[in-house]
């Protein structure tokens, strides 16, 4: 026997729910579709209904150690309420904790996705063999989260590692937080779109005017395919978006020189398409990184030295997530037994 709990990952148009044993073993897992149009009460109905099926169902098989929930948005983590979220309409200052509480009569923890995200790849994926890391996620904006001794650092008031709202470029486009050039405005799907399209109204880009015309939907990946087939304007394109990850992730590195930054979400896929570009401006920009890149000789063991221990350089590690779209969840899940 296990004890479990249960994970919920809630967005703008998908809900999915987890059961979780104690060990990180996923018992099992469902996906509703989240009819965020039909209101809170609705969906937290559906949502509760779907844990108390799990819940039931997996009760012989140990201790039920409780939810926990990841949502987007701006959240007070004190009172359990969803202040503003561009992907819940009709969220904003809605009770979620509290209603959720009152419908299962059991405890409910409550964070950010970003923040369960990167608690799932420290739990169980690219972070589990270190206590300090970052996670960048890449969707539709650009989340963010830091670990410290394995435990979310949340900042003065839940706000901490809003990596997207970086300035990258002092004059650039306005972004929807009242800036302009944050860098989730280059740096994310919506922003491959908006460049993508940009070009096209510039006729500088032939496939990209077909594949915007082709009746199917028009996104990131549609850039990506193009890409890796060797299309120039997609190729810059893609350049542009590493260029401004990378600068993004040289102030990071500089002003938090933790051990490990992982980047995941949907556009983590286009990888082979961005990485390049992003190492390489990390290099020219972070003083941290150039010093301390893994492929960065500097700091090995003086063969001059006195005999004695070999002396090992950290080094700062940029790198993928593992554990996909499910990071989510099993964070959500773990938030429950810490």
């Amino acid at each position: 026997m296990s004890d479990f709990s249960i994970g919920v990952d809630l967005g703008g148009t998908n809900l999915r729910i987890a059961a979780v044993s104690r060990e990180g073993k996923l018992l099992e897992k469902v996906a509703l579709t989240a009819e965020v149009a039909r209101g809170p009460d609705c969906v937290v109905g559906d949502m509760c209904d779907a844990i108390r099926s799990l819940s039931e169902k997996h009760r012989s098989e140990g201790k039920f150690l409780g939810t926990g929930i990841g949502v987007p948005g701006v959240i007070d983590m004190e009172v359990g309420v969803i202040r503003k979220s561009a992907n819940l309409p009709g969220w904003s200052n809605y009770p979620v904790r509290d209603e959720i509480e009152r419908r299962l009569g059991a405890r409910v923890f409550l964070n950010h996705d970003a923040k369960v995200a990167a608690l799932g790849e420290k739990w169980l994926g690219a972070g589990r063999n270190v206590d300090n890391m970052a996670m960048i996620t890449l969707g539709t904006g650009i989340g963010g989260a830091i670990i410290l001794d394995g435990k979310i650092y949340y900042g003065m008031n839940g706000m901490a590692g809003e990596f997207g709202h970086i300035t990258i470029e002092p004059e650039g486009v306005p972004c929807g937080c009242g800036n302009r050039g944050c860098a989730e405005r280059y740096a994310s799907a919506t922003a491959l779109v908006r460049m993508a399209r940009e070009a096209i109204d510039a006729g500088q880009a032939p496939a990209l005017v077909k594949a915007a015309a082709s009746g199917a939907e028009f996104s990131a990946r549609s850039i990506y395919e193009l890409a890796v087939q060797g299309d120039e304007p997609a190729k810059r394109l893609f350049h542009r978006f590493g260029r401004a990850l990378g600068i993004m992730l040289a102030d990071v590195v500089n002003a938090l020189n933790l051990e490990m930054h992982v980047i995941g979400g949907g556009v983590e896929s286009a990888w082979e398409a961005f990485a390049p570009t992003m190492f390489e401006e990390m290099r020219q920009r972070s003083i941290v990184y150039a010093a301390t890149a893994p492929d960065d000789l500097m700091g090995d063991e003086d063969s001059s030295a006195a005999p004695g221990p070999s002396r090992t350089r950290k080094k700062t590690i940029v790198t993928r997530a593992l554990l996909g779209s499910d990071a989510g969840l099993y964070g959500a899940a773990r938030l429950p037994a810490l």
